[in-house]
């Protein structure tokens, strides 16, 4: 039987990013036992462009706060601000770049009880 229960984002360990960002993987299997989908929360602080990812699965993201854009190894960035949903699909190359002048801040869900395998390639400006 399932119950109901809650991470704080205080239990969860930070992933460390570029310029001081981080993300919090939430609803995992390590927090949570028979999850079939992963919820993390973000950070990026202002002027910070990650790493390009390429997830196993399909990414949603919803942009709590600030603006920016998705910067893609083929083709142009895709702008977004607090308020929007982004659909990635899986095996999309993107970095994100906070170009606010605070932080960003973003929750992520993933179809993985974990955070997914994914590959990484040095950031793009």
């Amino acid at each position: 039987m399932s119950e109901i229960q809650i991470v704080p984002l205080a239990r969860a360990a930070p992933i460390a990013l570029a310029n001081g960002s981080w993300t919090k993987m939430l609803v995992t299997r390590e927090y949570v036992a028979g999850n079939d989908t992963a919820l993390g929360f973000s950070l990026f602080t202002a002027g910070t462009v990650t790493e390009l990812v390429a997830h196993e699965v399909e990414e949603l993201v919803f942009v709590v706060e600030g603006h920016g854009e998705l910067r893609r190894d083929v083709g142009a960035p895709v702008p977004f601000s607090s308020g929007d949903a982004i659909f990635v699909p899986r095996r999309a190359w993107h970095a994100v770049a906070n170009l606010s002048e605070g932080d960003v801040t973003m929750v992520c869900v993933f179809p993985h009880p974990t955070y997914p395998p994914t590959e990484r390639r040095s950031a793009i400006v």
